[in-house]
């Protein structure tokens, strides 16, 4: 029973060292999800354009890399 207690006392002595920390990037994800970020029609427009462009440069890689094979197999 006293070790129930020990473990109450800890708890209850360790909680209060749990603060909110709420950084300005964690603000910005929660805006984020809310939709209600400042300009956020022009940010999410911006994101977009990141995901299309990474997705751009994989195609074109996987082309490339397709070519190589061809290339390679024309030749031998």
């Amino acid at each position: 029973m006293k070790l129930h207690y020990l473990f109450a006392a800890a708890t209850f002595a360790i909680l209060p060292a749990c603060e909110k920390h709420e950084t300005p990037n964690v603000k910005e994800k929660v805006d984020d999800a809310l939709d209600r970020r400042p300009n956020e029609k022009i940010k999410d427009a911006a994101e977009d354009i990141k995901d299309d462009a990474k997705d751009v440069g994989r195609d074109v890689k996987d082309a490339a890399k397709e070519i190589k094979e061809d290339v390679k197999d024309a030749t031998r």
